[in-house]
């Protein structure tokens, strides 16, 4: 195993990926020496962390808190002298950092961000924006650095760029692009963050002091949200905590780091003591997701391209490719949120998603009934509560909701037991066609083996089953002038484990066409969670939800043991991850497989959706991980586009993707999976 770590693919970089660090130092106040000894310390102990940029809060060299004592000529000698202390203590170390301090220049002051990598300080940004109001006077002691571009100033001994037009870019690891701003900056209408994002930074810092009132806290995490996911970046915000003086005001010591409106991590606040939040930031992510947003590219040409008016200044990283972990919280269910307040939130909008979407095709279509095949497993018993939700919200019997068991030659008496139970707990009509002697009809006619007494179980023998389960629905809709009600999921169209057209691929609006399979659980959990049914439905319910997942086409073998989807074609779990990073984020396989492998590995590691029971709990090696997805990928992107071409209507439920042919994929129903297969291959050990 020790072995097999020293592979590339085992490092973040090889994936895209910057290890950020957002620190608080203990202050202290007005003494440049001591505060470069505390950021010193602080800097060794990301660098033995693999942390690739820390960020320091607002003039920690000094200190915020010291009024007039900006303007003495003898603290701006200490911080000179404690600056080129800082870059000769760090030289040997790979870490990037931003630090702060108060620098003169041509007869001004700036408070200003350094930026410095192996000894060499890169540049200086002067804060744009200074707060004049209430308990600040920033204006007392600075100089706005608006509009200074293009300029450069002595430091430490050395000569550096100066100005407002700076980012910052690893020349070896082209994924390391950041840029920084100060404290009131991102507190303005237009933060320069905003232009250093466009101008090309993924990773967006902030420098701030930023005294703690009531329910600022708060203001911080919405601003920093708020901008990563407008400017599509990384964002690492540093406040100033302990040691800072309290003369006037107080200090939290607030650290935060975002990621495209996601909270990655967040400090402990209050702390006595130096505090240092660490993550990974997924650089790839924000890539594609600039290149799929054609608003980004849009807002930087109605700015003028500030790619050209910004100086990218560079720096040799030397990345060494170790394996030195991921520091990410991943979600083994990237379409269930493991939070509770959270899954509460999503069960909620999806459920109503899919009622909603149902209630308007009824209107549309003025159909009398709603005609479902009820099977007892997962899919159609969702499909049944979203129908009943939508009659209950419209005013309809629910007797006017058909629901039909078609038992064919390997139906189980479980779920068929299920499948009436169910019906008749929610109220709806029920009734019974056996499928079987249609099926050995047909299959007489064709002259299948099956007909003339062999074991023979193959695809016409189980599509058999699934085409006329459809065939009667839909002939059932004209009788009774009703739509037919897919139940077919999300997971199933990826991996196309559908019948095409008369079959489960086919319907008149597919309500869960945009729900994953791990989602329709928790949503059938949620329901019964918010009282939506009586006890006697819940019971059904967790029942379902206890069932083995089977399609139920093909006969229990010798042992008794029923056809297993997911022995067959892989754990849905593992599916939904893929899928989930496939359609979403465009990830490359070798990528999706590091992720897997950091979420599944270890069930003792991660949170897990509240509720999940321990029993089911699973972890996954690479070499499964691997196996499995290149199932995925050959069924994903060689085998089943051409069912989710001709999908029939049915609501976008969540923002990691759909698949309709009009709306979030659309691809060649002929196309391949070699890119795909061969990535994997290249870039992922076997």
């Amino acid at each position: 195993m020790a072995k097999s770590r020293t592979h590339r693919f085992y490092s973040i970089h090889a994936h895209e990926m910057v290890r950020v660090a957002a620190t608080t130092p203990r202050a202290t106040v007005g003494e440049p020496a001591a505060n470069a000894e505390a950021a010193i310390d602080l800097v060794k102990k990301a660098a033995a962390n693999g942390v690739d940029l820390i960020v320091f809060p607002e003039l920690n060299m000094s200190s915020y808190a010291i009024d007039d004592l900006h303007m003495q000529a003898a603290q701006h000698s200490a911080t000179d002298a404690a600056i080129a202390r800082l870059a000769s203590a760090t030289a040997k170390l790979a870490t990037v950092m931003l630090v702060g301090a108060a620098i003169p220049r041509n007869g001004r002051l700036y408070n200003c961000a350094i930026a410095i990598a192996r000894g060499r300080i890169l540049g200086v940004v002067p804060k744009t924006f200074l707060p004049n109001y209430r308990e600040f006077y920033e204006k007392r002691w600075f100089a706005s650095g608006a509009g200074l571009t293009g300029m450069e100033i002595d430091l430490a001994g050395q000569r550096v760029p100066f100005g407002t037009d700076l980012i910052f870019a690893a020349s070896d690891l082209p994924h390391f692009v950041f840029h920084t701003e100060i404290c009131e900056d991102f507190w303005s209408p237009t933060p320069p963050s905003t232009t250093g994002a466009l101008a090309g930074a993924y990773i967006c810092s902030n420098l701030s002091a930023s005294p703690i009132l009531i329910g600022k806290a708060r203001d911080r995490a919405m601003l920093a949200s708020a901008q990563s996911s407008r400017a599509i970046c990384a964002y690492v915000f540093s406040a100033s905590g302990p040691g800072e003086s309290t003369t006037d005001l107080a200090w939290d010591g607030q650290s935060l780091i975002y990621e495209n409106g996601d909270l990655l991590k967040e400090s402990q606040r209050f702390r006595c003591e130096a505090d240092t939040i660490v993550a990974d930031i997924d650089v790839a992510r924000l890539r594609i997701e600039r290149m799929r947003n054609g608003t980004f590219n849009d807002a930087a040409r109605l700015a003028g391209d500030p790619e050209y008016e910004f100086r990218r200044i560079t720096f040799e990283h030397k990345p060494d490719f170790a394996d030195v972990g991921l520091q990410r919280d991943l979600r083994r269910f990237p379409f269930v949120p493991n939070t509770p307040e959270r899954l509460d939130a999503d069960c909620y909008e999806a459920f109503n998603i899919q009622v909603e979407g149902l209630m308007k095709r009824i209107e549309a279509s003025r159909t009398e009934r709603l005609v479902i095949g009820i099977s007892g497993g997962l899919d159609s018993t969702h499909a049944l509560i979203v129908a009943v939700k939508a009659v209950d919200r419209m005013k309809i019997p629910r007797d006017h909701v058909l629901g039909y068991t078609m038992p064919g030659f390997a139906t189980s008496d479980h779920t068929k037991e299920n499948a009436w139970a169910l019906m008749r707990a929610l109220g709806v009509a029920g009734d019974e066609i056996d499928i079987r002697p249609a099926a050995q009809q047909m299959l007489d006619d064709i002259g299948h083996p099956f007909a003339k007494g062999d074991k023979i179980y193959d695809v016409t023998f189980e599509n058999v089953q699934a085409g006329l389960r459809t065939d009667y629905l839909f002939r059932l809709a004209n009788q009774h002038n009703g739509l037919v009600v897919g139940t077919g999921d999300l997971s199933e169209l990826a991996l196309g484990w559908c019948t095409y057209g008369v079959g489960d691929h086919m319907s008149h609006y597919g309500v869960n066409a945009g729900v994953p399979k791990t989602l329709i659980q928790y949503l059938i959990r949620w329901t019964i969670a918010t009282d939506f049914w009586d006890a006697e439905t819940d019971r059904v319910l967790e029942a379902i939800l206890a069932t083995e997942i089977s399609p139920e086409l093909v006969p229990a073998d010798a042992s008794g043991a029923i056809q297993s989807t997911q022995e067959r074609i892989g754990p849905y779990e593992l599916h939904d991850f893929f899928l989930h990073y496939t359609i979403r984020q465009g990830l490359p396989p070798s990528k999706i497989a590091f992720l897997a492998l950091h979420a599944w590995n270890d069930v003792a590691k991660g949170r897990w959706p509240r509720g999940f029971p321990s029993a089911a709990r699973h972890s996954y090696d690479l070499p499964t991980i691997r196996k499995w997805l290149e199932e995925f990928l050959f069924r994903f992107f060689t085998t089943s586009q051409f069912k989710r071409s001709a999908l029939p209507n049915g609501p976008k439920v969540s923002g990691g993707g759909a698949l309709s042919p009009r709306g979030d994929w659309r691809a060649p129903s002929d196309g391949v999976a070699t890119v795909w297969l061969e990535e994997l291959k290249a870039n992922c050990p076997g």
